[in-house]
């Protein structure tokens, strides 16, 4: 099978499963990695992901684990896995459940910092159900992770996960604990959790600094350096026993760090809860759909009266 990285694929392009017949319109560009590209599409008036690749052993190895999540954790991953025929050439692709939401800092900037600690546990629990099954995520990254509603997350692009023991297929260097001179490319709890210390500084606002740090001589990166900025960030500073912990490696389950994490949380109470006014929407919209059932209810026990 040919594959190509040079292949564009644009909006309003349709994509015919050579095998299995069904039709995908391309949409926006929702993201690119090493080995594909995933776009918003449509077919009838569903919306889904689709991932195009660029190496189809890659491409088989993604759906394979997809595969087994679908039948492990008992929700839709994958919805279609096929090829196209472009240009006289064969290239693979495969479609998942289209996530709606905002990438973390979007999602803090509208509705205020208050959420970095909710969003933080959520992650943790997320990562934990994942590790639970036996995998890492492997690429965890700002952009891999999607906020919506109430602080919902969930997790996109599953290229990288990897099961446990075995060596990360796929990383972002910021975020790897190799990069930092922190450990080895081997999936384990600790190495989602590493990764995880990384999202929470780049939450904080500390994205500067690490760049700066990560731009250094690869002989001088420590995790003592990421250490300080936990320090220095006044977000991170309250969980800074969980963060540091990452960092260090000396958490060996997500499910203990998860539990920590909600231990200072509860701890601390309604301080680290989002503020009223940022949380007023939600506690409206519920308000008023209560309303709205109230009066169906009242209407048809009059007219039935």
């Amino acid at each position: 099978m040919t594959t190509s990285s040079k292949v564009v694929l644009t909006e309003g392009f349709t994509v015919c499963g050579k095998w299995n017949k069904r039709s995908y319109r391309i949409g926006r560009l929702l993201g690119e990695g090493a080995n594909g590209k995933v776009f918003l599409v449509h077919s009838g008036k569903r919306a889904y992901a689709l991932k195009f690749g660029f190496d189809a052993l890659d491409i088989q190895m993604e759906v394979n684990v997809l595969r087994e999540l679908d039948k492990k954790m008992q929700r839709p991953f994958l919805h279609d896995a096929d090829d196209v025929e472009l240009n006289g050439n064969v290239y693979p692709f495969y479609v998942m459940t289209y996530i709606r939401g905002d990438i973390p800092r979007h999602y803090i900037g509208r509705n205020g910092s208050d959420w970095f600690y909710l969003i933080g546990l959520n992650l943790l629990h997320k990562l934990g159900d994942l590790h639970r099954q036996g995998y890492v995520f492997g690429d965890l990254k700002s952009e891999n992770v999607l906020v919506s509603g109430y602080g919902e997350v969930e997790l996109v692009d599953y290229g990288g996960v990897t099961g446990k023991g075995r060596s990360v297929k796929q990383f972002t260097e910021l975020y790897d604990r190799g990069f930092w001179n922190a450990g080895e490319r081997v999936a384990d709890d600790g190495y989602d959790l590493f990764g995880f210390a990384v999202f929470c500084l780049q939450m904080g606002g500390m994205e500067k600094k690490l760049k700066e740090l990560a731009g250094g001589l690869p002989q001088n990166r420590s995790p003592g350096d990421l250490a300080k900025l936990v320090d220095e960030c006044p977000k991170c500073r309250p969980v800074s026993d969980v963060l540091k912990g990452a960092i260090a490696g000396r958490w060996t389950s997500s499910s203990d760090a998860a539990a920590s994490w909600k231990l200072l949380m509860e701890k601390h109470g309604a301080a680290w809860r989002p503020r009223p006014e940022k949380a007023g929407l939600w506690i409206r919209t519920a308000f008023i759909a209560s309303i709205g059932l109230f009066l169906s209810a009242l209407y048809a026990f009059l007219l039935n009266g």
